[in-house]
């Protein structure tokens, strides 16, 4: 007797997910899990990031406290209400999933991965000084920063949307993933991608 495949919040199938970027492959894990939630079991431990589930790290990024800083011409002060509410925040997720599901008829995490995959810049810039004077330079993005880049956007996309908005953290995190994973410029995480490719550019 075979066992029941491991569905993602009892709903959603791992099979025939794709990540087509190879650089990203080797680290946004896709291992079947349920419910993704490790207990912080890969804290503080070198790269072991790599071995978190995707939607797990989305769900990190989430929980983040108030920037008080001027985001998409937005001032956001969300006060830290998500932090350390890991619960509340994969419910989120699961809403969020349900909302694309039912929009688009497809596996909302394949959706995911395509979004991370559009909304992962390959060039930065950075600052480096000779002789006293500091220049933009442009680089290289490493796999694991372009991953960690796009999963920070989708999830301040999300949050900015929804921050003094009738619309929820759900819907607008929804909202997100379906843009991004389209390629929309209207995306919020498409545009920080394009901007900081924009200024590696300038920068060469």
């Amino acid at each position: 007797m075979s066992a029941e495949p491991i569905l993602l919040f009892g709903k959603y199938s791992y099979e025939g997910v794709v990540i087509n970027d190879a650089s990203l492959a080797q680290y946004a894990s896709l291992k079947p899990v349920r419910m993704p939630h490790s207990f912080a079991r890969h804290a503080n431990k070198p790269f072991a990031k790599g071995k978190v589930n995707v939607v797990e790290r989305l769900a990190n990024k989430l929980m983040r406290g108030g920037t008080g800083e001027k985001l998409g011409g937005k001032v956001i002060r969300t006060k830290g209400r998500l932090q350390g509410k890991k619960t509340k925040v994969l419910a989120v997720l699961s809403a969020a999933f349900d909302v694309v599901a039912k929009r688009t008829g497809k596996n909302p995490l394949q959706l995911l991965v395509q979004a991370l995959e559009n909304s992962a810049p390959r060039e930065d810039v950075t600052r480096v000084r000779f002789g006293g004077v500091a220049y933009q330079v442009a680089v290289d993005v490493g796999a694991q920063r372009r991953l960690d880049l796009a999963l920070r956007n989708v999830a301040l996309a999300a949050i900015i949307s929804a921050f003094n908005n009738k619309k929820t953290l759900a819907e607008a995190l929804a909202d997100e993933i379906i843009a991004a994973s389209a390629g929309d410029q209207a995306s919020y995480s498409i545009k920080r991608r394009n901007d900081t490719e924009r200024m590696a550019r300038s920068a060469r």
